[in-house]
């Protein structure tokens, strides 16, 4: 893991890594900014806050000094940028996930084989200037889960996130946690800005990503969250993704390995 205790020599510095289906990074510091740059697969980040899915030619933007893990399913080619704080002053404070604009991913794979220190005036300054331009333009997109802080939300989530099959409702969480309806609407609101039914559709989309980016195929995916049939779960996976989940799969893009 780059730059947890040492500081960027640069302003910007662009990283190359290629990861393993399963692989996984533990909770970890970075003293810069960082926008992790999927060219393939899915990486699910998770921080205090919540858990973000990266997948093919998107970025997470996390600032510097958020704890973080990374979970990798497929296998990943990542194109990672190590940003000094100072490097623009608007530079996001939170994390975002964007899109990366086909320009910005061609400037980070050519900035891959850059050196990290550039001579004023150059091609390779210009690339470099001509990135963080781009960053300032990130588009934020709803692939964010937030995670519940209080015990209860904490258990009632890992409960239902291990049987997303199950046909839950509101009237299931109020049972389990022994309130009314009313009072857990109220506390998904207050504790995680989203209804029951909306933090739902998002953990059982999420997971979608990354069973589909296993492997698994459609109808099994559809079962697994909780569909009873592949064509209400691809309506609503093209609703929220733009794509049908078998044109999702994101195809390996010929980069080569390091």
């Amino acid at each position: 893991m780059k730059f947890c205790d040492e500081a960027l020599g640069s302003p910007i510095i662009a990283y190359a890594h290629n990861y393993s289906h399963g692989d996984v990074e533990a909770p970890h510091i970075h003293q810069c900014a960082q926008f992790l740059h999927a060219l393939n697969g899915v990486i699910r980040v998770d921080t205090q806050a919540g858990a973000w899915v990266v997948t093919a030619n998107k970025g997470l933007w996390i600032p510097a000094g958020v704890s973080h893990s990374l979970r990798i399913t497929g296998d990943v080619w990542v194109r990672t940028l190590f940003v000094d704080p100072m490097a623009r002053a608007d530079l996001p404070n939170t994390c975002v996930l964007s899109t990366a604009s086909p320009l910005l991913t061609c400037l980070i794979v050519e900035a891959v084989a850059l050196p990290d220190v550039r001579m004023a005036g150059t091609r390779e300054e210009r690339i470099f200037e001509l990135i963080l331009d781009e960053l300032r333009r990130l588009n934020p997109i709803d692939f964010y889960l937030p995670h519940p802080s209080s015990e209860a939300l904490i258990t009632l989530c890992r409960n239902l996130s291990e049987r997303l099959s199950h046909p839950w409702t509101t009237s299931d969480a109020a049972k389990s946690l022994g309130q009314s309806e009313r009072t857990v609407s109220r506390r998904f609101q207050q504790e995680l800005g989203l209804t029951f039914t909306e933090w739902l559709r998002q953990k059982r989309l999420l997971h979608a990503l990354e069973l589909l980016a296993s492997g698994c195929s459609v109808l099994d995916t559809a079962l697994a969250i909780g569909y009873d049939s592949p064509s209400a779960f691809s309506a609503m996976f093209k609703s929220r993704t733009g794509l049908s989940p078998s044109e999702y799969c994101p195809p390996i893009l010929p980069v080569a390995r390091e």
